[in-house]
């Protein structure tokens, strides 16, 4: 499969790259600038240059799914949650609909449902996160929407619980978010919102349960 990653030189991003290749897929690496070109080369992905806060809609021509787990990233301030991670999401939702590509995975946040109930500082954040989540509900796309808690950089455990709701907050590692994705792609998870935290079950076991 054709996969276009939309925040490949992100932290969870290289590692999806990595491991979408790993799987026999064409990861194809949306970055800002040619400089970053080698890194995600070395990660197994193709190179895209383009600027979700510009025009990226080029680069998903020809792919066969797109999974988005772009950000404005810790302390970059309201604007940058606006241009990314809502703005960004939803040029690439409209892409998507305009080259018929159907699969469409994002990466959420737990408490985008409720942005109120978050901390302050996070509550931006989790507002553009929760529409850009009610815009690719309403898109008519085979959708999943993935919903991490806290990112760690410890090591990957390859077990997670993952529900609708887990009713708890916790953290995952950042390549266990990544391989859940890759498993999400291709599971029967088409329509479905859902919580995942470090756990018990196997990957592929936990999504495929959903």
């Amino acid at each position: 499969m054709k996969v276009l990653v939309a925040g490949s030189h992100g932290k969870v991003g290289r590692h999806l790259v990595r491991l979408l290749a790993e799987a026999g897929h064409e990861a194809m690496a949306m970055i800002r600038d040619d400089s970053q070109a080698l890194e995600v080369e070395s990660f197994g992905g193709t190179p895209v240059v383009a600027d979700l806060e510009g025009d990226p809609a080029p680069a998903a021509e020809g792919s066969d799914a797109i999974i988005f787990t772009a950000g404005g990233g810790p302390g970059s301030g309201a604007a940058k949650k606006e241009t990314i991670d809502r703005q960004g999401a939803i040029k690439l939702i409209e892409a998507a609909k305009d080259y018929g590509i159907r699969r469409y995975v994002m990466v959420s946040a737990m408490g985008a449902d409720d942005p109120e109930s978050g901390p302050e500082g996070m509550r931006p954040y989790l507002k553009a996160k929760g529409q850009a989540d009610d815009a690719l509900r309403e898109s008519g796309l085979d959708y999943t929407i993935v919903r991490p808690g806290r990112l760690t950089d410890d090591p990957a455990a390859g077990r997670v619980d993952a529900a609708t709701s887990l009713g708890r907050r916790g953290e995952i590692t950042r390549e266990d978010t990544a391989r859940v994705l890759v498993a999400t792609l291709t599971a029967n998870t088409h329509g479905k919102t859902f919580e995942v935290l470090a756990g018990d079950t196997p990957i592929e076991e936990a999504i495929n349960g959903l």
